[in-house]
């Protein structure tokens, strides 16, 4: 007897978006304590680009040095159990959940299954649609986590916080964030984005085509910065004392200065700077905390496009572009 198949987009070459194809594969079975998830919804992330160059190069030693060693593609699932395995205690088929394969899967949530630990999904909360709720597992997380420091500081009422990649996957979160803890928020994108920025709720809106902050005179308590383009130490020179600068990430040289130069420079200093290593996967009170802010109405995932499953190569192009305003949806079928 035959097994059952899916459709799943895979990635056997590094390169751009064109190089990702749509085929059938055969559907996994969950064993243990993994769950199978009917897909509803996905949603690209910058993460999901960086992995087909990759970038920072430097992730080949981990990724595969001439090709991904894991074909699979997409990190944001949100979907109805399928099936679970024996050893599963938290959900039953017919549940709806969302989660970031990432840390228990690796990837897969562009395809019409998905299988993975129970511990890399969550139950979606009553009212929330599928497609919101995939907009939440990575950028929203790392948006909540590059707005705290590992010792729990976090920008405070008043304080002059800059977003660098506002209108991005993470940006527009990471906005709203910082306008729900009282923050004056000024974001950093394109000037044809501005108005988009400016209806996530920022106070000011930097064109970097047309402006360096760096070089601006400006100073600001907390600089979240998306995707490194800067010198660390030229961002340092627009912290106000006592500020913060922290990275998500970007290319080797940036990231590697954020996870060396940086924190050394800030120990001889009284402003932090460096690389946001203390990133935890969807965990769980800080999903808690996006839920919350959702549900109080203070905080609205922004959704730029929805695209079927048979157009991922579009909807990685659209992103990697940097046409979109926000979020792009991976839509499945009833």
């Amino acid at each position: 007897m035959s097994k059952p198949t899916m459709l799943a987009a895979v990635c056997e070459r590094y390169g751009p978006p064109e190089r990702v194809e749509l085929r059938a594969v055969e559907r996994p079975e969950p064993t243990e304590d993994r769950i199978l998830v009917r897909l509803r919804a996905a949603s690209v992330n910058r993460a999901d680009l960086d992995g087909l160059k990759p970038r920072p190069s430097f992730a080949r030693l981990f990724t595969g040095f001439r090709a991904p060693k894991d074909p699979r593609m997409g990190l944001d699932a949100a979907g109805i159990v399928e099936a679970v395995g024996p050893a599963v205690s938290r959900f039953r088929p017919g549940d709806a959940v969302f989660g970031d394969l990432f840390p228990y899967a690796g990837a897969g949530s562009f395809a019409e299954f998905a299988c993975a630990r129970e511990k890399a999904f969550l139950p979606i909360p009553a009212g929330m649609s599928f497609e919101v709720a995939a907009t939440l597992p990575h950028s929203a997380v790392l948006a909540v986590q590059g707005l705290r420091l590992r010792d729990g500081r976090t920008p405070q009422a008043g304080d002059r916080v800059l977003i660098d990649g506002a209108s991005g996957n993470v940006g527009p979160f990471a906005v709203q964030i910082a306008k729900a803890m009282g923050a004056e928020v000024t974001g950093v994108c394109s000037g044809d984005k501005g108005d988009f920025v400016r209806s996530l709720g920022a106070d000011h809106v930097v064109d970097y085509r047309a402006i360096d902050y760096t070089a601006s005179g400006e100073r600001y308590d907390w600089i979240l910065d998306t995707d490194s383009h800067h010198s660390i130490l030229r961002v340092r020179r627009a912290l106000r004392r006592h500020g913060a600068y922290v990275t998500l990430g970007g290319t080797s040289v940036p990231i590697v200065a954020g996870m060396t130069i940086g924190p050394l420079v800030s120990m001889a200093s009284d402003r932090w700077s460096g690389l946001c290593l203390w990133w935890k996967p969807f965990h769980a009170p800080d999903v808690a905390t996006i839920t919350g802010l959702i549900a109080d109405g203070k905080l609205r995932p922004a959704i730029d496009r929805r695209y079927p499953l048979s157009d991922i190569v579009a909807a990685l192009r659209w992103v990697e572009d940097g046409r979109a305003r926000g979020k792009v949806i991976i839509e499945f079928p009833d």
